[in-house]
């Protein structure tokens, strides 16, 4: 645990020009006095670390010195690729892992350089979770990651339906959806998703155990097929999920106006697929309208997205669901009488 405190102030110094007490006491997570003492430790061992004094005085490294422990560790450089998302790596456990490996990339560029990293995290950011929610990190989401970073199998325990249900399953990715987390894991040779919060335990066997050596690889690990893509398979499942929920259809003529509406009021795919077969079909009547048929989750998910197109849709199918519209109509024509 020192020796790596010892590392990162010979890091911290490198990058900066100059480091006072107070700010590296704070980057360390320790007293004035362990500053101190561990300043003194690094110079009798022959790390020229030189301390000015007075009120802006600080600690500084002298004559160009340069420690080779930039080396990256496995985690730290995975850590690094996700540092876009800093939300999701405390969620798994890896924000200590990231701040290692940007200090050590920082104190291996030149001193004219060293501000690239905060000029690009004062210029861009990812906010992963939705409008209007409250993200919530599941309490075993630091264990699922860690078994799909070290390619080992687990034994989970998850909600489906109220039923909790008990599986064997090779965790291959995690996925950052809108402020939820999903697991896409391999059980019983298919691969699946999983909601992470659903989980109710998880078991990971640790490196002497979890079974004998075999084709799924032994002390608990397996071998990843490497002909898996999680961005491709992610996208699959994502729009058959999609496709999935518009079980029914309603017909609606549409404006001008309304075409170019209708995607951003329903599902995007659903409503661009209804508008190009409308127009390799009939087309535009004399007026310029589009009739499309329209694959929608329910009428009643229908009628709340429809509303938003105003006078530019005009719903002729299903009956009940263009009654519905008339009323509203009706309605609102009575608040503007």
């Amino acid at each position: 645990m020192r020796a790596a405190r010892l590392i990162k102030m010979v890091l911290l110094l490198q990058a900066r020009p100059s480091m006072t007490g107070p700010e590296l006491a704070q980057e360390l997570e320790v007293s004035e006095r362990t500053v101190a003492r561990d300043v003194l430790s690094l110079s009798e061992a022959g790390v020229p670390v030189y301390a000015d004094r007075g009120r802006s005085g600080g600690y500084r490294l002298i004559g160009g010195y340069r420690t080779r422990l930039t080396g990256l560790g496995r985690s730290e450089a995975e850590a690094l690729f996700l540092s876009g998302v800093p939300s999701a790596l405390r969620e798994m456990g890896l924000a200590d892992a990231a701040s290692a490996a940007r200090l050590k990339v920082s104190a291996a560029l030149l001193p004219e350089l060293r501000d690239a990293a905060t000029g690009a995290a004062q210029r861009f950011h990812l906010d992963a979770p939705a409008w209007y929610q409250e993200p919530r990190t599941p309490a075993l989401l630091p264990a699922v990651a860690g078994a799909v970073w070290d390619d080992r199998r687990i034994t989970a325990r998850y909600l489906r339906k109220d039923i909790e249900v008990e599986r064997q399953l090779e965790p291959y990715g995690l996925v950052l959806k809108a402020g939820v987390w999903y697991l896409a894991a391999r059980a019983q040779g298919d691969f699946r998703v999983y909601r992470v919060d659903r989980f109710t335990a998880v078991e990971v066997p640790d490196g002497g155990e979890g079974g004998a050596e075999g084709p799924t690889g032994g002390g608990g690990r397996f071998i990843r097929d490497e002909a898996f893509d999680l961005p491709a398979f992610w996208a699959e499942r994502a729009a058959q999920f999609a496709r999935s929920l518009l079980r029914e259809e309603v017909v609606v003529r549409l404006s001008a106006r309304g075409v170019r509406r209708l995607p951003h009021v329903t599902e995007r795919a659903a409503a661009e697929e209804a508008i190009d077969a409308a127009r390799s079909g009939d087309g535009p009547d004399a007026l310029g309208r589009l009739t499309v048929r329209l694959a929608v989750e329910s009428a009643e998910v229908a009628y709340a997205q429809l509303l938003g197109l105003g006078p530019e849709g005009e719903v002729l199918h299903p009956p009940a669901l263009r009654e519905r519209f008339a009323a509203a109509a009706r309605r609102t024509a009575a608040l503007y009488a």
